[in-house]
């Protein structure tokens, strides 16, 4: 979709020495502001992007093919179970219609939907992900769990429309990708889950593969980037958790210690540190990810704090997060001999987009 332009004309003034200009200034502020208001207002490219890749899947859909995929009411309980465990091991039952019930051309099309919301280097994540199943089925032995490269989950809530509210995930081991729309003007994308097993690939084919490695380099490189005098601060446990400590909860809650503070560090390690947190935001398409930087910049990068916890060189386990105001990432590599990965992004107050649904209800209310 274009975006929209409003073209304002205002009649030439003639100045001169005795006219005060200060309540032009003012007028023409606000004009200015109310202006960008309006455009923050107009459909979200990612919306519309999304419905219509929605709206194609659910189309090809045979009625027991929909009765799993599409639920109705936008506050289906199913919306908010969520798992990045292997299928079987999920007691609620993994929610939505899995690509082994699809054909060939709606997994074509269940594909190009999670690519409408990612980025280039999102999707080539997600899929690596899901491949690194058959590396698994390549590799174990009486596996109680079924490792299938396609049994992964395709759920929609709401009706998707390019003005509309509505939301939808993609599941499956180790990917939990949760997308609420409000209004066709707002997409919350969390919570975002990835994880890998094998964290790296150390033989067969694809021998040398680490499809999150660059979250755990970067991590590294600014735990050990630290000085003496910083580590103490950062560094709260020297045996990492068994796992990320939110693990699937439905709201997360500020984890503590928080770490050592952005405000000090010195400047390559905040960018360090940005460069941590963007490469979590950029899971999805720039111009959603823009948003959620946005909004930790809003609330005060002096506020955002790391912390490790684990060994500092490759082959420990090890772990870390990332905390400010408003969001929480956590990352954690300690099971399988410190070569299985799980990180996630979360939203403290909007995760399944529940502050863009309170304003928008609200709004509702009052008209």
């Amino acid at each position: 979709m274009g975006k929209l332009f409003c073209i304002v004309f205002v009649p030439p003034l003639v100045l001169n020495h005795r006219m005060n200009i200060r309540p032009l200034l003012r007028r023409a502020a606000l004009l200015a502001a109310g202006l960008a208001f309006s455009l923050s207002l107009q459909a979200h490219p990612a919306a519309d992007a999304m419905a219509d890749a929605a709206k194609k899947f659910l189309g090809t859909l045979k009625p027991e093919q929909k009765a799993k995929a599409h639920y109705a009411d936008l506050k289906a309980e199913a919306r908010q179970a969520w798992h990045f465990i292997p299928t079987e091991m999920v007691s609620f039952g993994r929610k939505g219609l899995p690509f082994t019930e699809m054909t060939e051309a709606q997994r074509k099309l269940a594909l190009a939907l999670l690519q409408s919301a990612l980025s280039e280097g999102g999707y080539a994540k997600a899929t690596g992900i899901m491949s690194l199943e058959a590396v698994l089925k390549e590799f174990e032995k009486n596996s109680r769990v079924d490792r299938n490269p396609i049994l992964y989950f395709v759920s929609i809530y709401g009706t998707p429309d390019a003005k509309g509210t509505w939301a939808w995930r993609f599941e499956g081991h180790h990917l939990s990708m949760s997308f609420t729309i409000v209004d066709g003007k707002e997409v919350a994308a969390v919570p975002s889950f990835m994880g890998t097993n094998p964290a790296e690939v150390r033989e067969g084919g694809k021998k040398g593969l680490r499809v999150l490695g660059v979250e755990e380099d970067l991590g590294r490189e600014l735990v050990k980037s630290l000085s003496a005098d910083q580590r103490p601060t950062a560094i709260f446990a020297e045996k990492a958790p068994p796992d990320i400590i939110t693990g699937a909860k439905v709201k997360a809650d500020r984890l503590s210690p928080e770490g050592i503070s952005y405000a000090k560090l010195n400047g390559a390690q905040q960018e360090l540190l940005k460069k941590v947190v963007a490469e979590y935001a950029n899971r999805v398409r720039p111009d959603v990810a823009k948003g959620d930087l946005a909004k930790i910049a809003k609330a005060g990068w002096d506020k955002v704090a790391f912390a490790w916890a684990g060994g500092l060189n490759r082959g420990d386990g090890h772990y870390y997060r990332v905390q400010g105001p408003t969001f929480l990432l956590e990352y954690d590599n300690t099971q399988n001999g410190a070569n299985h990965v799980h990180a996630v992004w979360r939203d403290f107050t909007n995760d399944f987009g529940e502050d863009l649904l309170k304003r928008h209800y609200e709004q509702a209310h009052k008209k």
